[in-house]
């Protein structure tokens, strides 16, 4: 087990996740951030939000970058730029 830290990447900007998540293993820290990746594209899409972050950047608790996941991964293939 071991914290993960999904911080968010808005342009240049980072947005750091300061709790982080204890997860069992990097393929548990990946599946968080698809499932939250749904929920912020589903939140803007409802709120009509013209803009969103465009990745996670997913962190152990050392701050050593495991991952990087654009969050229109999540969206259907003929969505997707």
């Amino acid at each position: 087990m071991g914290r993960f830290y999904f911080h968010l990447q808005d342009g240049g900007e980072l947005i750091p996740d300061l709790e982080g998540t204890d997860l069992p293993n990097c393929d548990a820290a990946r599946q968080q951030a698809l499932q939250s990746a749904r929920e912020i594209l589903s939140d803007a899409i409802r709120a009509g939000k013209p803009k969103t972050p465009e990745a996670f950047v997913i962190a152990d608790e050392a701050g050593r970058m495991l991952d990087i996941l654009p969050l229109a991964v999540v969206l259907p293939d003929r969505w997707k730029k």
